[in-house]
C-alpha cells in the first residue's frame, strides 16, 4: 500500500501504530503481555489450548467455537501454562458469564483440566479425540522405531562377523528391495493409515512387514480397533468397546501400550464425553495455525503488546 501511494513504508507503519489504530488508547494495553480478556465472546462451547506466540513463550488461549476462527473467537490470552495463573486470570471474568459455559474441549494436560474445573463449574470437559488417537498411534510408532534400532544392531553384528571371517558381507533384502532397517523406516506412514487406504506398493510393503514382524501386525490391528471406537455413535456402546479394548491391551505385552491404557483410564470419563456431542479441539488447533501464519507474515514479533492488539482487532 505504501509503494502504491508513494509513501514511506516505515512512516505509514508508525502512523498506523501510534495514531490511527487506537493502540495507544487500548484499555488492555497495560497488561496485554500478561493477559487479555474479552468476556463478551463467551459462549456455551469453548476450547482451551496452548500456543507459542513469540520467542518460544507459551500462551494459553481460550477460544469460542462459534467464532469459527474469525472476529468474536478470542475469549482470553494468558502468558502462562500454570493452572494457578490461568485460574487467577479467568476468575477476572464475572461468574455469571462463566456459568454460561456448558462444554470445553481440551487435551490431556492436567494443568488445563484443573483450571477449567475451577473456573467453569457448569462445563463438561471433553478430551480431544485427536490427542487420544495420537497417543495410541505414538505407542505403535515407538515399537516400530525400537525394532528399527534392533535391525540396525543386527546388521552391524553381521558386518563385524563377516570382517572377522574375511568374507564378503551380503546385506539381507526383502522381495521389494528393502533391507530390514529400510522396511521399518519406510513403514511409518503405512502404520498410520487404515489398510483400505493403502496404495498397491504400501500393500506389498505391509505384507512383507507383517510377515517378518508379526508383533507389529498384532499391535497395528489393536490400534485400528481403537480408532474404530470413535465411529460409534452411542456413548454406552463406546464405553463398553473402550473397556474391552483396555482389557485386551495387557495381552500385547508391550510396555508403551500399558502406559497408554493407564492414561486413558485416568481420563476415561472425559474421553467418553466426546460421544455426547462429538466435539473436538479442531477449532482451537485451526485457530493456532492462523496465529502462526499471521506471525510469519509479519516476519516475527518485535512489539508483543502491539501484536496482541492486532490479534484483538482481527479475532476478538
Amino acid at each position: 500500500m505504501a509503494s502504491f501511494y508513494c509513501v514511506n513504508a516505515n512512516l505509514l507503519r508508525n502512523h498506523y501504530k501510534k495514531v490511527s489504530s487506537g493502540f495507544k488508547e487500548w484499555d488492555q494495553g497495560s497488561h496485554a503481555e500478561e493477559y487479555t480478556i474479552f468476556a463478551s465472546n463467551i459462549d456455551e462451547k469453548l476450547s482451551i489450548d496452548e500456543v507459542s506466540l513469540s520467542d518460544g513463550e507459551l500462551y494459553t488461549l481460550l477460544t469460542n467455537k462459534s467464532g469459527h476462527g474469525k472476529n468474536g473467537t478470542l475469549v482470553a490470552t494468558i502468558n502462562s501454562t500454570k493452572s494457578e495463573d490461568i485460574i487467577n486470570i479467568l476468575q477476572k471474568i464475572p461468574l455469571s458469564e462463566r456459568l454460561k459455559v456448558k462444554e470445553i474441549t481440551l487435551d490431556m494436560a492436567k494443568n488445563m483440566e484443573a483450571a477449567v474445573k475451577s473456573c467453569f463449574p457448569n462445563a463438561t470437559l471433553v478430551t480431544d479425540r485427536f490427542h487420544v488417537v495420537r497417543l495410541v498411534q505414538n505407542a505403535l510408532q515407538h515399537l516400530r522405531v525400537k525394532l528399527g534400532w534392533d535391525a540396525l544392531d543386527q546388521q552391524n553384528k553381521e558386518i563385524k562377523s563377516a570382517k572377522e571371517q574375511r568374507i564378503k558381507y551380503v546385506q539381507k533384502t526383502f522381495a521389494n528391495g528393502d533391507t530390514p532397517k529400510q522396511l521399518l523406516t519406510r513403514s511409518r506412514y503405512i502404520l498410520a493409515k487404515n489398510p483400505e487406504n493403502w496404495t498397491t506398493n504400501q500393500q506389498e510393503r505391509a505384507k512383507i512387514l507383517f510377515e517378518n514382524y508379526p508383533k507389529l501386525k498384532e499391535v497395528h490391528e489393536h490400534v485400528i480397533e481403537f480408532r474404530n471406537i470413535y465411529q460409534v455413535n452411542e456413548k454406552s456402546n463406546a464405553k463398553q468397546k473402550l473397556l474391552d479394548w483396555m482389557e485386551k491391551t495387557p495381552e500385547l505385552e508391550v510396555t508403551e501400550f500399558n502406559s497408554v491404557m493407564h492414561t486413558i483410564e485416568y481420563n476415561f470419563e472425559q474421553i467418553l464425553n466426546f460421544f455426547e456431542n462429538r466435539s473436538t479441539n479442531a477449532s482451537a488447533e485451526s485457530f493456532n495455525a492462523k496465529l502462526k501464519l499471521f506471525r510469519a507474515n509479519l516476519r516475527g514479533v518485535r512489539d508483543k503488546s502491539f501484536f496482541l492488539f492486532r490479534l484483538m482487532k482481527l479475532f476478538a
